[in-house]
């Protein structure tokens, strides 16, 4: 009977090995960052996600599956994590008077000024968790991680 080494790892491929590191390395970041955010702002990274995407939008709005889409949530998801945010008044609904199907999820001016104060904790503590990473890999690393979440210029 063939017993199992468990002092030996597996031989993995690099793909492999890449998807796990990331996914450690995100848990880490977003873990680190949902702890500064919350003390400092009383939002958590994904809130500051949803904030940022919406500040980028043309007109500070999106539609709520664009928006979905850009966080790598479903629709529901996104509008679960809307709700707080809208009670608090960082982002509000609006119609599209065109289409009245049509909803779009807007940052408010309370919400421009939680994310611009915000940005500043997140950099820093972007910088301190990337410290020990040489800055000239920074564009091909995120060059890699936009294909694997299939970004482009206007979902980034």
């Amino acid at each position: 009977m063939n017993e199992i080494n468990h002092d030996t790892p597996a031989d993995v491929s690099p793909s492999l090995e890449f998807a796990l590191r990331l996914a450690r390395a995100q848990a880490t970041l977003v873990r680190r960052l949902d702890q500064v955010l919350g003390g400092y702002h009383g939002i958590s990274f994904g809130d500051f996600m949803l904030l940022h995407y919406l500040n980028r939008a043309p007109g500070g709005r999106l539609r709520r599956v664009d928006l979905a889409e850009r966080q790598g949530l479903t629709a529901s998801g996104v509008t679960r994590t809307l709700l707080p945010l809208e009670k608090i008044g960082l982002v509000e609904r609006q119609q599209d008077p065109r289409d009245a199907r049509v909803a779009y999820a807007a940052i408010t001016a309370t919400g421009r000024e939680l994310l611009a104060n915000a940005v500043t904790v997140a950099e820093q503590i972007s910088k301190e968790l990337l410290r020990n990473c040489p800055t000239a890999h920074f564009d091909e690393l995120s060059g890699a991680l936009a294909l694997i979440a299939g970004m482009n210029a206007s979902n980034s």
